[in-house]
């Protein structure tokens, strides 16, 4: 394992006009589970159908429609609170929560508030190399997703989409444990990524597929030890919540906006309404979208059209054990094993596809050259084209051809960068493409020799420079390197010149 140093919360400071006050974050994360079919029907949850193809007669709440429970999202929302080290309820029950939407078809969604299936968990936040912070999560709970109001498809009139109603969605509750807003970001970041992991949501925060309702409150200096100490939320300045954020960059500007309009309002001697707010990332700023009602006034009971979720241990066992290598182990291993420093097992472990990649390039070779170039020379090809590692042209086996001729000294640094391309550009056996096109390197030193004894030979002047001063000595170097088209073996080339030049 890794050697990692958890670091207490460092809350962001701010400096108010009076007084320095300090942040207070929690996270509710929707996570739309990656399932075929929605939480209590069979429709299809497939992204960018035709409006209403997604609908069944339970999703449209048809009289007499009952829902049946989706055991497979059951099983992704089990799998995601093991992967987050958090308790499994073996008995859980839905409720409905009542309140009028347009793309609410029911009028109530099915939810789990007071027996969630997930219990108490954390995620481990990466905030530097060999630095941590552990960030504690309140709940999973299952619940279905509401549709969606189109409102610029005509001017008098509003349409209603409702392929989302019913999809399966995980709702992960942080606690307030967050202080400042670029923690906040990477907690996001890591908890997609273990969801990515583990292919229980596809993390597409673009699509909907997975967004933050963010809650900010500040307090001054010394009230969130107390509020630790005692439990006591009173410590802790009203929260407000901003909804559906779907952007890292966004999450943060909102929370520093946010807590700034906070501030002013509390040092003018107003106080803070507890409320849910929306981002206008095009002017930077929260606006008012509705008061926060509490829990009772959605009416909150069992719903009565289904029984309690009851579940073994042996199945939740059974899950357990299949759970993949999740990130912090995976990057763990390619520290140890490949010799990485953890930044690049970082960048290597950020998307599992891309650790595969690494890995299958790695395997039996030089750890440390290969992700000198999958990181350097693939990853940034890839950005430049904004391909993924599932377009790349390059596949491992090739990209591993290469770092072998480079390893057997069969080809230069330099070279291995020209033949890199043209697999890259035009695919190939690397080892075929050197034989053919004649790039294998020089390793002949009669040959190197007598290149470098000409370029002597021409540059008397050069020569006495050099030796008053070795620092020149790498012109040679590179005259001999331009004779040879870049195919001479650096390392025999600096030895010989550092000979001749002695002497």
């Amino acid at each position: 394992m890794l050697d990692l140093t958890y670091e207490t919360p460092k809350p962001k400071v701010i400096a108010g006009a009076k007084h320095d006050w300090e942040l207070v974050i929690g996270l509710e994360v929707h996570a739309q589970v990656s399932s075929n079919a929605k939480l209590f029907s069979g429709a299809s949850t497939q992204f960018g159908n035709e409006p209403n193809a997604n609908v069944s007669f339970v999703d449209a709440a048809m009289p007499g429609m009952l829902p049946t429970i989706n055991e497979y999202c059951v099983e992704q929302a089990v799998r995601t609170g093991l992967a987050l080290n958090a308790e499994i309820n073996l008995w859980s029950a839905f409720d409905r929560k009542n309140y009028f939407y347009p793309d609410l078809p029911q009028g109530y969604q099915i939810s789990q508030l007071y027996h969630p299936i997930v219990g108490e968990g954390e995620i481990i936040v990466d905030m530097a190399p060999g630095i941590a912070r552990k960030v504690g999560v309140e709940r999973i709970h299952l619940e279905q997703d509401a549709g969606k109001s189109v409102h610029d498809m005509d001017p008098n009139m509003s349409f209603v989409d409702l392929n989302r109603t019913g999809v399966a969605l995980m709702e992960i509750v942080s606690r307030p444990d967050i202080r400042g807003p670029e923690e906040a970001a990477a907690y996001v970041t890591k908890l997609r990524q273990i969801l990515r992991y583990l292919g229980t949501c596809d993390g597409n925060m673009q699509n909907g597929n997975m967004r933050a309702d963010v809650n900010v409150s500040i307090c001054r200096p010394g009230q969130y030890e107390k509020y630790q100490e005692t439990g006591d939320f009173s410590h802790l300045g009203t929260r407000c919540e901003i909804k559906n954020m779907n952007s890292m960059r966004f999450i943060q500007m909102a929370i520093e906006y946010e807590a700034r309009r906070q501030i002013a309002i509390v040092e003018g001697g107003g106080k803070v309404d507890q409320e849910t707010r929306l981002y206008d990332a095009d002017k930077n700023e929260t606006r008012s979208m509705r008061s926060k009602e509490e829990a009772h006034d959605y009416r909150y009971f069992p719903d009565p059209d289904l029984l309690p979720l009851e579940i073994e241990q042996a199945w939740v066992d059974d899950i357990k054990s299949t759970l993949p290598e999740l990130p912090d182990e995976k990057k763990s291993r390619f520290v140890n094993d490949f010799g990485l420093s953890e930044y690049d097992a970082s960048v290597l472990t950020a998307e599992s596809e891309n650790a595969v990649f690494f890995e299958e390039v790695a395997n039996g070779r030089n750890g440390k050259l290969a992700a000198n170039w999958v990181i350097n020379e693939l990853f940034g090809r890839l950005k430049k084209d904004d391909k993924g590692i599932s377009d790349s042209p390059i596949s491992p086996a090739q990209l591993g051809g290469v770092i072998d001729l480079i390893s057997s000294d069969a080809i230069s640094g330099k070279i291995a960068k020209d033949l890199f391309e043209i697999v890259y550009t035009e695919g190939g056996d690397p080892a075929q493409i050197v034989e053919d096109r004649g790039m294998k390197q020089v390793t002949d030193t009669g040959a190197i020799e007598a290149a470098l004894d000409e370029i002597i030979a021409a540059n008397p002047a050069q020569v006495e420079k050099a030796q008053q001063n070795p620092k020149l000595a790498g012109w040679f170097v590179g005259q001999v390197m331009k004779a040879t088209g870049g195919k001479a073996n650096p390392k025999a080339v600096n030895q010989l010149v550092a000979q001749k030049l002695k002497g």
